[in-house]
Formats: structure tokens, sequence, C-alpha cells
């Protein structure tokens, strides 16, 4: 569990400090570029309260106040994560209107070209959360300074175009630009949420798209695998790294009929114990199924006595190999892996599973894999 105080977080043993999302940036920017509207005086710092609950004090940067509009900038701080977006300026232009607050996306703040996303096609990738937080900013400076007028907003990012194409924006549809988002204004440091966030957000796109079977791939390996086996599905699926119960939660509340998970046997060896969450942080437990596996296709102690040292799965596979018995407890793998599966989505979906090995190449698939195999062909390559 993650701890958070004065906007930091402890995460095995380290404490890491939090940035502030692209929307807090945009509302605290809107914020203070209403202030110099009004007041016609520059702002240094502004101060806003994030859905967090954190306060957020940043600088403000190149300030342009004209007779009729005013644009101000804040510097996104992505703290102790990794984050592509960290420096850049995010800016707010504004100008008075006759009512409301109209908000809109400029230069580098992408544009929704996919169904299935917050914001419509056709709108500007300004999520509902950092509109909200806009829209409290601006009218909270409003009040303060007796103004009942209109206010409209323009977030742009002079950056925001070439930055974007490092990001997933192009294959979720996001075209031109970043998006606008954060539901907690907060973004913490490595966090599992961002990743989940995403991957429901890809389930729901292809939802969207008409699509009644997923196609779940576990990393680069998978992506790899499929170039080979089935190019066709390469773009169509959607990556959920270790989250795989995730993954199949948000599958199964987003109405699909079937799911299929394709991965490196390193990783979805762990199905056969029911393990969700692959990440060698939350559980191991490879060469213990294995081991499991090996007993019930006949292996004897001389047979699997060395598969616990095994560095990985390969080697152990290549153990099982040399004891005649590979193939037989891979049998029993899929078995397992198609057993827990079930339990899992508790017969809201049809699921299956390939797995494969670069060594080995493809080792076995589940039960019911060849009938997800074939619909998923049919929905995506007609």
């Amino acid at each position: 569990m993650n701890e958070m105080t004065d906007n930091t977080v402890f995460r095995d043993g380290k404490k890491l400090r939090c940035g502030f999302t692209t929307g807090s940036c945009a509302a605290a920017a809107s914020a203070a570029a209403v202030e110099m509207l009004l007041t016609g005086k520059p702002v240094e710092q502004t101060r806003i309260l994030t859905p967090g609950g954190v306060p957020y004090m940043p600088d403000i940067e190149g300030i342009t106040i004209t007779s009729d509009a005013v644009s101000c900038a804040v510097r996104k701080d992505g703290g102790d994560d990794p984050d592509v977006t960290s420096g850049l300026l995010i800016y707010a232009r504004v100008e008075k209107t006759a009512e409301g607050i109209i908000i809109g996306g400029g230069e580098g703040v992408g544009r929704v070209t996919k169904e299935g996303l917050d914001q419509p096609v056709g709108a500007s990738a300004i999520n509902s959360v950092p509109r909200r937080m806009m829209t409290e900013a601006v009218r909270r400076v409003c009040r303060q300074y007796h103004y009942d007028g209109g206010i409209r907003i323009t977030v742009y990012v002079p950056d925001g175009e070439k930055i974007a194409r490092k990001t997933y924006n192009p294959r979720m549809g996001i075209e031109g630009g970043i998006s606008i988002i954060g539901t907690t204004g907060i973004v913490e440091p490595m966090s599992s949420a961002a990743l989940i966030d995403t991957i429901r957000l890809e389930e729901r796109m292809r939802r969207a798209e008409g699509k009644h079977y997923l196609l779940l791939t576990v990393g680069n390996y998978s992506k790899s695998f499929l170039a080979e086996q089935m190019p066709f599905l390469l773009d169509r699926s959607v990556t959920c790294s270790n989250f795989i119960g995730e993954a199949i939660d948000a599958a199964l509340a987003y109405g699909f009929r079937g799911i299929l998970i394709i991965g490196h046997i390193g990783k979805l060896v762990k199905l056969g114990a029911g393990i969700m969450n692959t990440h060698s942080a939350q559980a191991d437990g490879r060469m213990d199924v294995l081991v499991t596996c090996g007993v019930l296709a006949g292996g004897n102690a001389a047979d699997l006595r060395e598969i616990p040292e095994c560095a990985t799965v390969d080697a152990a596979l290549g153990l099982l190999d040399k004891a005649g018995i590979r193939q037989k407890t891979t049998d029993i793998l899929m078995r397992r892996a198609q057993y827990y599966l079930d339990a899992k989505v508790k017969g809201g979906a049809e699921i299956g599973a390939v797995m494969f090995s670069y060594q080995y190449g493809s080792i076995g698939q589940t039960a019911a894999a060849s009938h997800l195999i074939e619909k998923i062909t049919e929905e995506y390559h007609g």
C-alpha cells in the first residue's frame, strides 16, 4: 500500500516525490491567466486544489498580456516518475465571452479520432476531470474579482505534437498532440494505476469499435510472436503487461464475449497456479508450477530436482525435454491454466491462452484458445 505524505509516496522502502498531471497544469495556468485578465497585473504564482486533495502552487511562466486576452504557462513536473511530458510548458490563453466557461485545445493538444475515449470524436483531447478542474479554478477567480461574464480557455502546448509521438496517443486515436489528463491531478511515481487505466481505455475502444472478442498480449515478446504467426492482429491487441487479472476484470465489465491471452511462457506459466499479476515482485512460482506439472506428467525426483535452480523457464523446459516429459508437462500446464482462467471469469466470457517460447516455439494452448483464435480472426480479418 502506498502512503502519500507531503506529496510523496513510499515504494519499496524509498520515498519518491509525486508530480502533477497535465490537467493540473492546465487548470493552474487557466486560473493565473484569468486573474491577470481581470486585474491587468502579472501573477508569479497561483494555487489550486487538486481532486486528490493536494494543493498545487506552481510558478507562472511565459506571460503575455494584451488588451483583450492573456496567456501564460505552467511547466509540467512529473516528480520522480519517468514521464515524457515532464518539462513541457502547458499554456492557457483566456479571453472574455458573454457567458459560460468554454474550453478548447490549440497547438500541441491532440484531437480525438476514435470512439470510446473520454471525449467524443472531433473534440480536443482534454479529459472531463481536467475540464472540471479548469472550470472550477476559473470560476473561483471570477468570484474573487466579482466578474460574472464568461471566459473562453484555449489550452496549447508548443512541443506537444513532437512529444505525443513518444506516447500511446497515435495508437489510441488521439492525433496531433498530447492529452490533457488526470483523475486526481497527481502523478504517482511508477504508478501501476496509470498502466491499468491505459489498459481499460484501449479495451473500451475495442468495444466501441463493435468488437466482441479481445486479444490480450503481455509485452514485446508477444508482439514479435504475433508478427510472425498472426501479423493481421498485431495492431489489434491490447497490451496488458503483468496486469492480466485487471485486464480480464475490465473485459468482463465491458461485455466482451471472449478473451484470448497470448504471451511468453516465462510469464504465463504462472497462470498454472492461478497467479493473475505476473510481476515478479507480486509472485513468482514459475518453477513450482513446472515441478508440479512435471510430477503429474510422471517425472521422477532425478528429472525434476534441478528445475528450482533454473534461472529461466526456457532452461527448465530444457530439463523436461531431456527427461522426455516436456510435452506431457506443458499439456498439463495448459489444463491447469484453463481451469484458473475459467475460475476467474466465472462463466462471464469464454477465455483461453496461448504460450510460446523463443527457444521452443509454440508451447501450447488451452482448450478454449482454438475457438477464440477463430472468432478473433473473423472479427479482425474477415
